[in-house]
């Protein structure tokens, strides 16, 4: 592990994860170059925040669920190459059904200069301590759609509220929201404001 870095889940007690990027469920259908294991990395930093944001949810009865913290530049250059490929259908319906996926970087879903490369930002959800169940956020995660936005038409008063408890919760405990993507959060004081990191999660 790199200086200053470390797994999530080893400072961050009872937070769960599943790192989508790792797996074959995320918008390309496949593991991403440089997730060679399921778990989230953050910086020590970011890991702090968390602990604090854990705290708040918990005497709310919610707990954190990560889906992605710090991600390898090469990951990103991936997702690049992935936009260019003829389109398969496999992943569109359920993460792009209204643009294609070239469009993913224009409309801002995707960048080639990540912050998660930076190493605090986290996309993550919440869930009810006492089921285990998520929370209803209206849309899963990277779903690449309007929906997605802070404050977005078409989703109902519990999902808007569930999505305005999270992020009070998170600015609450010095994270910046992207208005996209209603499960991204960037540690306002990051340690690598601008440093895009590269090694692999192993």
């Amino acid at each position: 592990m790199r200086d200053g870095f470390a797994f999530v889940d080893e400072l961050v007690p009872g937070i769960r994860w599943d790192a989508k990027y790792a797996t074959w469920d995320n918008f390309t259908g496949r593991p991403v170059d440089g997730y060679l294991a399921n778990r989230v990395v953050g910086t020590r930093a970011l890991c702090a925040a968390l602990e604090k944001v854990r705290e708040k949810a918990a005497s709310q009865d919610l707990g954190l669920l990560l889906w992605d913290g710090y991600r390898p530049q090469r990951a990103v250059d991936d997702f690049m190459r992935w936009s260019r490929l003829p389109e398969d259908g496999r992943t569109k319906e359920r993460h792009y059904p209204n643009i294609d996926r070239g469009e993913m970087f224009a409309k801002g879903y995707v960048i080639a200069k990540s912050g998660h490369s930076r190493g605090s930002t986290v996309d993550l959800t919440l869930y009810r301590l006492d089921t285990g169940e998520l929370v209803d956020m209206g849309g899963g995660h990277d779903l690449m759609d309007a929906v997605s936005h802070h404050g977005a038409e078409g989703v109902t008063g519990a999902e808007a509220e569930h999505r305005r408890r999270l992020r009070s919760i998170m600015e609450g405990c010095g994270f910046a929201a992207y208005e996209n993507e209603w499960w991204h959060y960037t540690l306002e004081d990051e340690p690598h404001p601008d440093t895009y990191f590269d090694f692999p999660i192993r």
